[in-house]
C-alpha cells in the first residue's frame, strides 16, 4: 500500500540547511504543533535541522524496510511500546547509550538494550458519566468484566495498538487463559460493537449511550481544550478514573523514538534524543499535548493536577511488545472486532 508522505520543514529548518547546517532526518506519526515547535527550539540550539517525513506509524516502518540501508531517516518517532518493539524486532533500530537519556528516562520506559526511548507517557484510564456513575463504583480493569456493566462499557477496535498493549498487561498480570475471560466478558458488556477513535468513545458516554469507556488521558485533555463548542461539552460531562490503585496500578504507555539501523546522522539523531528528553522539552508536553513527562523532575499542568495523582503500572514497556502476538489472539477469541 503506498503511503501518503508529508515532508514538512518550517522556513527556519530550510534557512539553516541552506547555511550548510547539520542535519537530522526524522520519521514521525505524531502530528502536533508543539512538537514542531521543539523542532525548531532544537534548530536554533544545535544549529542541526530536523527534516521532518509524517505518515502512519505501519506505512513508516513498511518504507524504512523497504529503503534498508538506502534510507534518508535518522531517527523513527511512534506512539505506544508495541510499535516501538515492533521497529525494534523488524530490525529497523540501532541500539543506542547515552547517560543522558538512561538518567532523564525511567528504566521502565525505555528498551533494556537501548533501541527505543520513551519521552512521554499517557494512562490508559476509565472514563465515566459523571451523572450516572459514581467513582466509588469503579476500581480495576477487571472489574469491568462483571455483570453490573452489561451493555454499559464501550472501548475501540481490538486492532487498535492501545488496546493490544493494555491487554498484554493484563495478560503479564494474570496470564493467558485469565486475560482471555476478561476479553470476552468485556466484550459481552459493550453496547455497541468497538469502532471509533478514544475521543467517539467519550462522545458516546456524554450522549447516553454507555456510561463508562475505555480511553488514553490525553484524548481527554484534547477534547477539554478543543475549539469545538461541542467536544468541550462531552469533557465537562466525563470524569477521569485511574484502575487498580490497590495492586498494580493504571496501565501506561508512551511515545517514543529509535535511532534507525541506516542512519547516516546518529550523532545528530541522539541529540534530538536527548533534547526530547531534556527539562525544557519535557515541560512542554503537560500544557500542549496533555501527556505526562517520563522525567520525574518536570511538574505537570493544572489539567494533568486536576485528573489526580496515580499509581503506576511498574512493568517494563519492553513485555507489552513481547506479549503483542499473545494479545491479539485473546482478542480474536473473545470476538472482540
Amino acid at each position: 500500500m503506498k503511503a501518503i508522505l508529508q515532508i514538512l520543514v518550517t522556513s527556519l529548518l530550510g534557512a539553516a540547511l541552506a547555511l550548510g547546517k547539520e542535519e537530522v532526518m526524522l520519521y514521525t506519526h505524531r502530528h502536533y504543533e508543539a512538537d514542531e515547535a521543539l523542532f525548531a527550539e532544537f534548530t536554533k540550539n544545535t544549529g542541526i535541522a530536523v527534516n521532518v517525513v509524517k505518515s502512519g506509524a505501519d506505512q513508516l516502518m513498511e518504507r524504512l524496510k523497504q529503503e534498508g540501508h538506502r534510507s534518508p531517516a535518522d531517527l523513527l518517532m511512534t506512539a505506544d511500546a508495541g510499535r516501538l518493539h515492533r521497529a525494534k524486532s523488524m530490525d529497523l533500530l540501532q541500539p543506542v547509550t547515552s547517560e543522558a537519556l538512561s538518567t532523564s528516562i525511567p528504566e521502565a520506559l525505555r528498551d533494556p538494550e537501548g533501541y527505543w526511548f520513551g519521552f512521554t507517557s499517557r494512562a490508559r484510564v476509565i472514563v465515566y458519566a459523571k451523572d450516572r456513575v459514581k467513582p466509588s463504583e469503579l476500581s480495576t480493569y477487571e472489574a469491568l468484566a462483571d455483570k453490573q456493566w452489561r451493555g454499559r462499557v464501550l472501548a475501540r477496535s481490538s486492532s487498535n495498538i492501545y488496546n493490544q498493549s493494555l491487554l498484554a498487561s493484563i495478560i503479564a498480570a494474570h496470564g493467558e487463559a485469565k486475560a482471555s475471560e476478561w476479553a470476552s466478558a468485556v466484550r459481552q458488556n459493550m453496547a455497541r460493537a468497538p469502532q471509533g477513535s478514544d475521543r467517539d468513545q467519550m462522545r458516546a458516554v456524554a450522549a447516553g449511550l454507555a456510561d463508562v469507556a475505555i480511553v488514553n488521558t490525553y484524548y481527554v485533555g484534547l477534547l477539554k481544550n478543543s475549539a469545538d463548542a461541542k467536544d468541550r461539552e462531552v469533557a465537562s460531562k466525563i470524569g477521569v478514573f485511574f484502575p487498580n490503585q490497590g495492586d498494580r496500578g493504571t496501565h501506561i504507555n508512551v511515545s517514543g523514538a529509535g535511532v534507525v539501523k541506516a542512519a547516516k546522522h546518529k550523532e545528530n539523531a541522539v541529540k534530538l534524543l536527548e533534547f526530547l528528553a531534556s527539562k525544557e522539552a519535557q515541560a512542554s508536553f503537560p500544557v500542549t499535548t496533555y501527556e505526562y513527562p517520563v522525567s520525574k523532575d518536570v511538574p505537570w499542568s493544572d489539567l494533568l493536577k486536576s485528573w489526580g495523582i496515580f499509581k503506576q503500572d511498574s512493568l517494563s514497556l519492553a513485555r507489552l511488545g513481547e506479549l503483542n502476538k499473545a494479545a491479539v489472539k485473546v482478542f480474536n477469541r473473545a470476538g472482540w472486532e
